[in-house]
């Protein structure tokens, strides 16, 4: 076959055999014989497990989502909690899925492999958020977690997130070991399929209740919520799980007015009503946003698919709504626990927040206020699982990410966006018994920090081509990085694969206490931070851009928001065009 490397024909060649379902060979018949691109993209690599687990396209192929890939890499895992767990009879684990086409296929191949390897398996049954996923692992004693999920991504993704005893996603050792072990399943044959179904019990809608009522634990103000139980809230879980418990959760916590955007509280993996499910664009949110317009609501919430993300939309001074990002909205939260943990007396010196290196440094800043310690991890909210795993002796009272995930609590060891879209009415409960909306709230914390602006700027990088092309970029910044920015001197670099800082006016070179990561960071003199990394879910590579500027007085909020805007639009050109031109050319 022309443009297919004999390694790739052959590789294609042995889906044909009998191991594999008539629909798979009649796919990779059609492949061979019509489609030399897909064959050789579906069949170049096996999938990779990384160091979440899996996520990738859905299809036939050694490089795709689908039910034989998933059970290879079921079974290199069920091996390593056999081997970590060597003296329990029944291993336990919890098994989750979301929205997306074939989750439930997928959960099901998933829970057959376990059992079939003598591993008790707690399977939910129906959809559910990844955030009570966390929690099962922790609530059940189980040793291992999945959830069936790709997250945001689009509507092709399918993934599979593993999730150890503590709750949180898998980190080191355990993730290279994991990812050792299912290295070693080369071929079907060796994953063992056959289903106990007496080592399978299922999680209902009992389960919720035990959940809910610890997110309601959380409360810090219960009677402003009763006494602003008419607050108006819209919501949308975007086809996906959120769906399943939000209702409950609102209803349980007394709110009146809660409205689902009914057209989207469906569950559908094709996402009929928008063209991505990522709260993060504003176009997943139209919706919801027209509803809340109509209805006079407070405030828009939306969830992702796996409901571990929350889009927020707040009114503006003028009645309008307005998109908040995910720093902006882990502001607010943050302000509002942290100085209702001061007013409450529950602060005693050895709590602390964690936050991402590419995430709002107003978090630090706000947290210095009332004296608690604030921790950078890498990106990725298992670092910040894992930081509450290691630090028994301190309290976590909250964490976040740029990318919309935030925690409230340790209950749950990953972003739950269930815990926060009630932290959030909560907020607004707090916030209008002062008088204010939550944008006002957020215009006051920048009178007290600073203006804090960022921008990310998301390059896809498709196939092939694109994972070298990443690689050129990520290794012209090393060997030419900038020398100054918007006229501001580079002080200070961080490389986080080298897991050195340098800085650049004395020439000292310090250890950055971190795992090795592919990210880099130039800081200037004049507060400009640059965040470049690949991103290790999707073939993009990412830039994360932030400023800040002291505001004299509110008023003066538009016109250095403004500026700040226009800055960092300068930025993202010198950084991210020349790439793209050079690429044109």
């Amino acid at each position: 076959m022309e443009n297919v490397s004999p390694e790739i024909l052959a590789k294609a060649k042995s889906w044909l055999s009998d191991q594999y379902d008539e629909e798979t060979r009649n796919r990779v018949l059609y492949l061979i014989d019509n489609d030399p691109n897909e064959l050789t993209e579906s069949f170049y690599r096996i999938l990779e497990f990384g160091t979440g687990g899996l996520r990738g396209i859905m299809g036939v192929g050694t490089n795709r989502m689908n039910i034989y890939t998933v059970a290879m890499a079921t079974q290199g895992l069920a091996n390593y909690i056999k081997k970590m767990f060597v003296d329990m009879k029944n291993p336990q684990i919890a098994i989750a899925y979301d929205c997306r086409n074939n989750s439930k296929e997928f959960a099901q191949i998933t829970a057959d492999v376990m059992t079939a390897n003598g591993i008790k398996v707690f399977l939910f049954s129906a959809l559910r958020p990844t955030p009570e996923l966390s929690f099962a692992i922790r609530e059940l004693k189980c040793q291992s977690g999945i959830v069936v999920t790709a997250s945001h991504n689009p509507k092709e993704y399918n993934g599979y997130k593993v999730y150890w005893e503590d709750g949180g996603q898998i980190v080191a050792p355990h993730d290279k070991n994991i990812i050792a072990e299912v290295q070693k399943i080369t071929d079907i044959s060796m994953v063992k399929r056959k289903r106990n179904a007496k080592l399978i019990e299922m999680l209902d809608d009992n389960f919720d209740e035990i959940y809910l009522n610890r997110v309601m634990g959380l409360s810090l103000s219960p009677k402003l919520i009763k006494k602003h139980k008419n607050l108006s809230f819209v919501y949308t879980p975007i086809h996906g799980t959120g769906g399943q418990v939000m209702p409950k959760l609102f209803a349980k916590a007394g709110f009146k007015n809660f409205y689902p955007v009914e057209e989207q509280m469906i569950t559908d993996g094709n996402f009929p009503t928008v063209v991505s499910p990522n709260p993060e664009e504003k176009a997943a949110m139209n919706m919801a946003i027209e509803k809340a317009k109509a209805m006079k609501a407070d405030i828009v919430l939306a969830t992702d698919p796996d409901a571990d993300r929350v889009g927020l939309a707040v009114r503006d001074d003028n009645g309008d709504f307005i998109l908040l990002n995910g720093n902006q909205t882990a502001s607010i939260l943050t302000y509002y626990i942290l100085t209702r943990w001061d007013e409450l007396g529950k602060l005693t010196g050895k709590e602390f927040i964690v936050k991402t290196i590419v995430t709002s440094d107003l978090l630090l800043k706000i947290a210095a206020k009332f004296n608690v310690k604030t921790y950078d991890v890498l990106t990725g909210f298992k670092y910040i699982a894992d930081k509450i795993l290691n630090k028994p002796e301190e309290q976590f009272i909250c964490g976040g990410e740029e990318s919309y995930g935030f925690l409230v609590g340790d209950f749950v060891r990953d972003k739950d966006a269930i815990i926060t879209c009630f932290m959030l009415a909560e907020a607004t409960a707090w916030a209008a018994e002062q008088g204010k909306t939550l944008y006002q709230l957020l215009k006051e914390i920048y009178k007290e920090f600073g203006v804090y602006r960022e921008k990310l700027v998301s390059l896809t990088k498709k196939g092939i081509s694109g994972i070298e092309e990443i690689k050129k970029m990520m290794l012209e910044f090393r060997m030419n990085p900038p020398k100054n920015l918007l006229g501001s001197r580079v002080i200070e670099i961080r490389d986080y694969k080298l897991g050195i800082s340098k800085d650049i006016i004395f020439g000292i070179e310090t250890v950055i206490n971190l795992p090795k990561s592919d990210v880099l960071q130039f800081f200037t003199e004049d507060g400009i931070k640059v965040s470049v990394r690949p991103s290790g879910t999707e073939p993009k590579i990412k830039f994360y851009f932030g400023m800040n500027e002291p505001l004299e007085s509110i008023n003066e909020l538009t016109g250095v928001e403004q500026e700040l805007d226009d800055n960092l639009n300068q930025l993202a050109k010198l950084f991210t065009e020349p790439k793209e031109e050079k690429k044109e050319e």
